[in-house]
């Protein structure tokens, strides 16, 4: 099992940037596995933003945030990024880490189901 703890969610200006972290614990010693950023917004379903395979680093990113945000991992420390630039209002949201073990990395996208989610982390655009 993974345990995922998301941080660095807070308040932005329009056009400014920020960064989440995921920090994972557990069975981290696996040799793949994919992570996902998602994205909650009141009164909205959930979007996925982002995926990342561990093993060989393949992302995804959604097209509403491409050339914005990216994804990355340091692999030693078990941490999954997601940084924000180019922040928009609709960027507004509960911000979640997600992690499964099923599926190698091709399996690894933005449609795939995930089990294990950490409980957000808010982010706040104001215009």
């Amino acid at each position: 099992d993974l345990d995922l703890v998301e941080s660095g969610g807070g308040s932005v200006q329009a056009g400014g940037s920020l960064r989440l972290s995921c920090l994972a614990s557990g069975d981290t010693y696996a040799s793949g596995y994919c992570m996902g950023w998602f994205r909650q917004a009141a009164g909205k379903e959930r979007e996925a933003v982002a995926t990342f395979y561990t093993r060989d680093g393949n992302t995804n990113i959604a097209e509403s945030v491409k050339g914005r945000f990216t994804v990355s991992r340091d692999n030693d420390k078990k941490i999954l990024y997601l940084q924000m630039n180019d922040v928009k209002p609709d960027d507004t949201g509960m911000y979640y880490c997600a992690a499964d073990f099923s599926g190698g990395s091709w399996f690894c996208t933005l449609s795939r189901f995930f089990d294990t989610w950490g409980q957000g982390t808010p982010v706040t655009v104001s215009s």
